[in-house]
């Protein structure tokens, strides 16, 4: 019997059937994590990238003054409408507009000013407009949804209990007199 019990043991010792099961189920996980991280920066840097084209090409127009007064609503239309891809833009996009001035600097506030979910109504932080030859600080945050919020980059890239990461964009500029 214990010469039965050796050979058989010996025989599946040697047997190579479902090596490469061992190897799938080691190594897939990995590689399915890998390819749904590259999709969800590809997909978050589009978006950053949008979000930096909206925003250069709304602060053009009010630098060289050809568009109507500039009104926190108007400018985060003109952002959407440039910035095409963003979902639902209209509702998790949020402008500032600080007036600095060079003579007596002081930074701006550190965190963007971002839409509160809990509270979508809450008002812009510091919006204000500029005259003439006057410096700007003009910074957009608008929030995102992960695409696959409990996996790989989607699961790092939120902060604590939130499903949600912000993208910032931030320009400078001065105001061309008129």
């Amino acid at each position: 019997m214990t010469r039965q019990a050796r050979s058989a043991l010996r025989r599946l010792w040697r047997d190579e059937d479902g090596n490469p099961t061992v190897e799938f189920v080691l190594v897939f996980p990995l590689f399915l994590t890998l390819m749904i991280s590259a999709f969800e920066s590809g997909i978050l840097m589009t978006r950053h990238m949008m979000l930096e084209r909206g925003l250069d090409i709304s602060v053009r127009a009010i630098r060289l003054g050809t568009t109507e007064p500039v009104t926190a609503p108007r400018l985060r239309d003109w952002v959407c409408g440039n910035a095409a891809i963003i979902p639902d833009c209209q509702n998790q996009l949020k402008v500032e507009m600080i007036r600095m001035d060079p003579q007596d600097w002081s930074t701006p506030p550190a965190g963007a000013d971002c839409v509160d979910r809990n509270d979508p109504a809450a008002p812009n932080r510091t919006f204000q407009t500029g005259g003439n030859h006057q410096l700007m600080v003009l910074r957009v945050c608008a929030l995102f949804d992960p695409v696959f919020p409990n996996f790989g980059l989607g699961k790092q890239i939120t902060e604590g209990d939130k499903t949600f990461y912000a993208l910032v964009s931030t320009s400078v500029f001065v105001m061309e007199p008129s």
